[in-house]
């Protein structure tokens, strides 16, 4: 019995550091990825910000530089004072905002169903 055990804790060991290495694979992807685009962008993310909430005042939830329809913008999710969400693109090449879409709290939820996934 005592050698199972052992076996199982070898086992799960070997799977942890499996997921954690594909994890970490993963995370310097996606950061070499986002140095790429960075150094292709023509203004900070912090004068995007600030033009996204000029458009939706509220707070940023989360933010990131991506190629979106083949345009470089920056995508911000503010959550306004309702309590929505409201995403809105600026252009990094040009500073203007290029896309507003309002998320209704269905779609929120789908939406981090799909990320968790």
């Amino acid at each position: 019995m005592k050698r199972y055990t052992t076996l199982a804790t070898i086992a799960i060991a070997v799977f942890m550091a499996g997921a954690y290495l594909t994890i970490a694979a993963q995370e310097s992807k996606e950061s070499a990825e986002q140095a790429k685009l960075a150094k292709q962008a023509k203004i900070p993310m912090e004068q995007a910000r600030e033009t996204a909430l000029k458009r939706a005042p509220g707070k940023v939830e989360s933010s990131e530089l991506e190629r979106e329809h083949g345009k470089l913008v920056y995508s911000f999710d503010i959550r306004n004072a309702r309590g929505t969400i409201t995403e809105v693109q600026v252009s990094a090449i040009t500073g203007k905002v290029v896309r507003i879409e309002h998320e209704s709290k269905k779609q929120e939820a789908a939406e981090k169903k799909k990320e968790k996934h």
